[in-house]
Parts: structure tokens; C-alpha cells; sequence
């Protein structure tokens, strides 16, 4: 699986330290591995189809035990429906072996699923659910009637009190009539629900085998996804052994997610680690179609992913000197980045350079709320109003009392602030306006990226104005009517929208210097003077 380089590589500096696998710039030798590794792709027509459909693959360099620099390749998953391939590592846990206990058990199982569903579509199953549903809908009916019909008789025994005349006699014939008629109603109000009970028994017989399946294949799954889990032995480069349910348990405190160990990155630093081989640096890129909820291109690099990958990563790299997070350095000049443009006893605002967190966050790096907490020392938590992403620069408005912070707050909630974003586009965009609605929801196995769910997904809109076109790229105004995180981001991505990333967008597109997205105008009500404030902050390095 040691792959030696085609082509001389004794002119490339090998990396000092190990790359940092959730935020990096490919190595020159890890570009040379993946050219590598694409051409080979390209030769592979039986899995052109597969690979159309698009598929992770990482490349690892190494130094085998002869001193030789080289490369080892994997794919995340299956390929053409199978863990081995020669040219990849194989996985660090074959689950597809045909006499493996994940086979066996997996056959019973779809068994179980076989039985469930049959049971299920069964004529008399079907029979005993509708009599219930029919049942059900006629009580309803029927009852509702009754209940009409009492209060229609009440209310002409209540016309016939108030018209008077009425003798005692007629009195207690009105009085036995209410009686006989709440006592008929009750009785029928009885007769369905018993009616109803004996088809529910009659159901409840037949559902009873049903969810004893279901409680058994639930039970067996669990149990053979932790049997599985458990086949999953990972080493660091110490030697150190865990399994999957141990590394996620003291690194997370949660159980493994399905598909953890499957990716590109664990199945390269195993097959390093059992073969003595010193991992130099990886790179991971997407080939083929981007997937309908994420975003991905073709032949892009792209970070480990941070559900399944980190807690593993996390334990597989202990022992190799690895770079250091670059999103965690700091700047001694930051503080004096932060430019004011507005600024009175109630509230400021300021522009947000890019690079800089609004708030606080799990890297120890300097953000805007540290400045203004120094800026304004007598202010009242918790004064950011609203946040832009790291990568965003532009314009944010800083509360300074608690009732200012609330207020402010209640117009960007209820979207009367004014908002209006300039960005360059990564490439050409044949509409010059239009809108875009993509319901947009977390990635829970890539956080922070979002990504496009009809299902599960927020509603949000952005409208969007080309402003000029130059040398294949694009220049564009975004107003979002909504404020989903990284929403303009997905927006312009996703081949539901624009299909044109943002230029330096990383996550969702090619880096670059700096993410192109500006946050250029705000116009809200100053929530205690009543004016109406404007604030526009044009980006230096946006100029066609």
C-alpha cells in the first residue's frame, strides 16, 4: 500500500511538524499524493459511475522504515461496494467480510425487519386497523350528533320555562324527558367505547408480536453496533491501543456516531502506525457531485470531519508533533483593529475585522467583546447585540445598558434592521438578481458547517443584486431577510442557490487571504433618542 512518489521529491523541504487536520493548507507532497491518487481515479472506469456521485478520499505521506518518502491512500466508507481496494489501506475493521460476526448478525436482523414488515402489510393486520380507524371516526360522528341533539332539547325546555304557563306536571315530565335523554346518550357514549375497547384488543394482539420484533431488533442493533464498535482498536503513534467506545466516552461522554472509524484519516494512520511508517502530513479532497444537503467540489480539500474525527484524531495523532491550530494564534495589533464608527452614552458601533470572533469562544483568541469590555469598563452585560461570523468583517452594534441590548435585540428579531452584505463570488453568475430559499440546519457531524435540509432545516431567505463582473469573478450586494448562521455562506454554495462559493470561503469553497463577505450597512431606530441610525463601512479590498 506504500506508494513511492512518480516523480522526484527530493527537492520539496518535508514538513516540520505534522498537519493539524481540521484546519490546514496542503503540503506541496500531500498536493503530489493527491494528483497522484486522481490520476489512478481517473483510470478506474468500472467506478465512474460511483465516483460521479462523489466520495472523500485522504492521502497520507510517510517515511517507511528504509527512510523512503512516500504515500499511502484510502477512501472514507465503501468503494464499489467493498473495504479493499489494492491500491487503498483497508479499513482499520472489515465489517463487509461475508464470514464476520457484523454479516451474520446484520442477516438476522433484516430478518427480523422481513417478518416486521410482513406482519405489518398482513390482510388481516390491515382489516383489524381499519375496523378500529372506522370504528373510531363513527363514535365521533355519532357522538357529536348526540351531544347536539341534547343541547338542541335543552334549549326548547328552556324556551318552553321562560315562555311560563307550565304546570308542575308539565315541569316533571320536562325534568324525566332531560333524564331519559342523558341516560340514552350515556349509554351509547358506552356502547362505543366498548365497541372501540374489543377492536383495540383485537389490534393489540396482533401489535403485541409486532413491537416484540421491533424491541428485538432495536436490542440486537445496539448490541452489535457496540460489538462493532469495540473491533474498532485504534493506535497513536505511542502504541497506545483504545477502541471507539473508549475514546468517544473519555473524550466526548457520548457513544460513538454510525460510520465512526469508516473515514479516510483513521484508516490511513492505522495502516502507518501497524507498519512502521512515520506520518509526515495528510490532506483529504472530495471527488465527484456534491451531496444534495452539504456542500463539496470537486477535486476541493477539505478538514477532517469534527464529529466523527476529532475524539479519534484526537487520540491517533498523541505522540506526533503536530502544527498548531492556526484560527488560535493572535495578534498583538488586534485591539487596534477594531475600528469605532459610531458612539454615544447608549450604545457604539464598530467594524468587525475579519479573522476576529465576536464573542468569546473554545480557542483562546482575542474577540470583540474583549476589546469593548476594556473600551467600556462601565457597561452592562451582556452588550454584543448580534455576531458575524470569525471570518465576516463588518459593522456590529454594541449594547451598553441591559433595556438597550433588549431593545436592539427586539428589532433584529423582528427584522426591521436594515442589513446589507457586499461579497465576491468565485466566479460567474449569469442572473444579475433574484432570491434564494434554502432551509438551512447545523451539520451535526461538521460543526460549524450548516447545511441544506427540507426536512429538518430553518426557513432562509436572502435576496441578492450583481453589482460587476471581472476576470471570472463576481461582485454582488446580499441582504439576508433572515439570520441563519453561515446563511449568505450556504446561500451562494449550494447548486441550489447561486452554485458559486464566496471567494477564501474555506468551509464551503477554496481558501484565500480572507474570507470576501462584508457586513457594509446597518440602519435601525436608536432605541432610546428615536432617530434613525445609518451606518455604511465600505470593504477597502472589495473594489472592482
Amino acid at each position: 500500500m506504500f506508494h513511492h512518489f512518480q516523480k522526484s521529491v527530493s527537492d520539496i523541504a518535508l514538513p516540520e511538524r505534522f498537519t493539524y487536520p481540521f484546519c490546514y493548507t496542503p503540503h506541496p507532497l500531500s498536493l503530489m499524493a493527491a494528483e497522484e491518487v486522481q490520476h489512478y481515479l481517473h483510470s478506474k472506469k468500472e467506478w465512474e459511475k460511483e465516483l460521479a456521485e462523489g466520495k472523500m478520499f485522504g492521502v497520507l505521506v510517510v517515511r517507511n522504515r528504509e527512510g523512503e518518502v512516500g504515500y499511502l491512500a484510502a477512501f472514507s466508507g465503501l468503494l464499489a461496494g467493498s473495504n479493499n481496494h489494492e491500491f487503498f489501506v483497508p479499513p482499520v475493521y472489515d465489517l463487509t467480510r461475508p464470514d464476520g460476526f457484523f454479516k451474520a448478525e446484520e442477516h438476522e436482523i433484516s430478518a427480523i425487519n422481513h417478518h416486521i414488515q410482513m406482519l405489518e402489510e398482513s390482510p388481516e393486520y390491515q382489516v383489524l386497523k381499519t375496523n378500529l380507524a372506522t370504528l373510531q371516526e363513527e363514535s365521533a360522528l355519532r357522538l357529536s350528533e348526540g351531544r347536539k341533539a341534547l343541547k338542541r332539547h335543552k334549549k326548547e325546555r328552556d324556551a318552553l320555562r321562560k315562555a311560563g304557563g307550565l304546570t308542575p306536571e308539565d315541569e316533571e315530565r320536562l325534568i324525566r324527558e332531560s333524564q331519559f335523554q342523558k341516560a340514552e346518550f350515556h349509554r351509547e357514549e358506552l356502547q362505543w367505547r366498548q365497541r372501540i375497547a374489543a377492536a383495540e384488543v383485537q389490534l393489540k394482539a396482533s401489535e403485541t408480536e409486532i413491537e416484540a420484533l421491533k424491541n428485538e431488533r432495536k436490542e440486537r442493533s445496539a448490541q452489535l453496533q457496540q460489538r462493532l464498535f469495540e473491533q474498532f482498536r485504534l493506535l497513536n503513534y505511542r502504541g497506545e491501543v483504545r477502541d471507539l467506545c473508549t475514546i468517544f466516552r473519555e473524550s466526548e461522554g457520548r457513544i460513538p456516531p454510525a460510520g465512526a472509524g469508516e473515514c479516510a484519516a483513521p484508516k490511513l494512520l492505522q495502516y502507518a502506525f501497524i507498519h512502521d511508517m512515520k506520518p509526515l502530513a495528510m490532506a483529504e479532497f472530495w471527488w465527484g457531485a456534491s451531496p444534495k444537503t452539504e456542500i463539496r467540489h470537486h477535486g476541493h480539500f477539505y478538514p477532517s470531519c469534527k464529529g466523527k474525527c476529532r475524539p479519534i484524531l484526537g487520540h491517533m495523532l498523541q505522540g506526533l508533533d503536530v502544527e498548531e491550530n492556526p484560527m488560535t494564534k493572535k495578534s498583538e495589533t488586534d485591539d487596534l483593529r477594531l475600528e469605532t464608527l459610531y458612539d454615544d452614552e447608549w450604545l457604539a458601533v464598530v467594524n468587525k475585522p475579519h479573522g476576529m470572533l465576536s464573542v468569546p469562544g473554545k480557542m483562546q483568541t482575542l474577540s470583540v467583546y474583549d476589546i469593548v469590555r476594556r473600551r467600556y469598563p462601565d457597561a452592562e452585560e451582556p452588550m454584543i447585540v448580534h455576531r458575524l461570523d470569525m471570518a465576516t468583517s463588518g459593522l456590529l452594534v454594541i449594547a451598553k445598558t441591559k433595556e438597550v441590548h433588549r431593545l436592539l435585540q427586539a428589532q433584529f428579531k423582528n427584522r426591521t434592521v436594515e442589513k446589507r452584505y457586499a461579497a465576491i463570488l468565485d466566479g460567474n453568475i449569469t442572473p444579475d438578481s433574484g432570491e434564494i430559499r434554502l432551509p438551512l440546519c447545523p451539520d451535526p457531524d461538521n460543526r460549524p458547517r450548516q447545511m441544506v435540509h427540507h426536512t429538518y432545516g430553518k426557513p432562509a431567505v436572502t435576496t441578492f443584486e450583481v453589482v460587476g463582473r471581472k476576470d471570472g469573478r463576481t461582485w454582488v450586494r446580499l441582504r439576508p431577510v433572515t439570520g441563519r448562521t453561515h446563511q449568505l455562506r450556504v446561500h451562494m454554495a449550494h447548486p441550489d442557490g447561486l452554485g458559486t462559493p464566496i471567494v477564501g470561503d474555506e468551509l464551503y469553497g477554496l481558501k484565500h487571504r480572507r474570507l470576501y463577505l462584508h457586513a457594509e450597512y446597518l440602519s435601525f431606530v436608536h432605541p432610546v433618542t428615536g432617530e434613525r441610525i445609518t451606518i455604511e463601512k465600505r470593504a477597502g479590498d472589495f473594489a472592482l
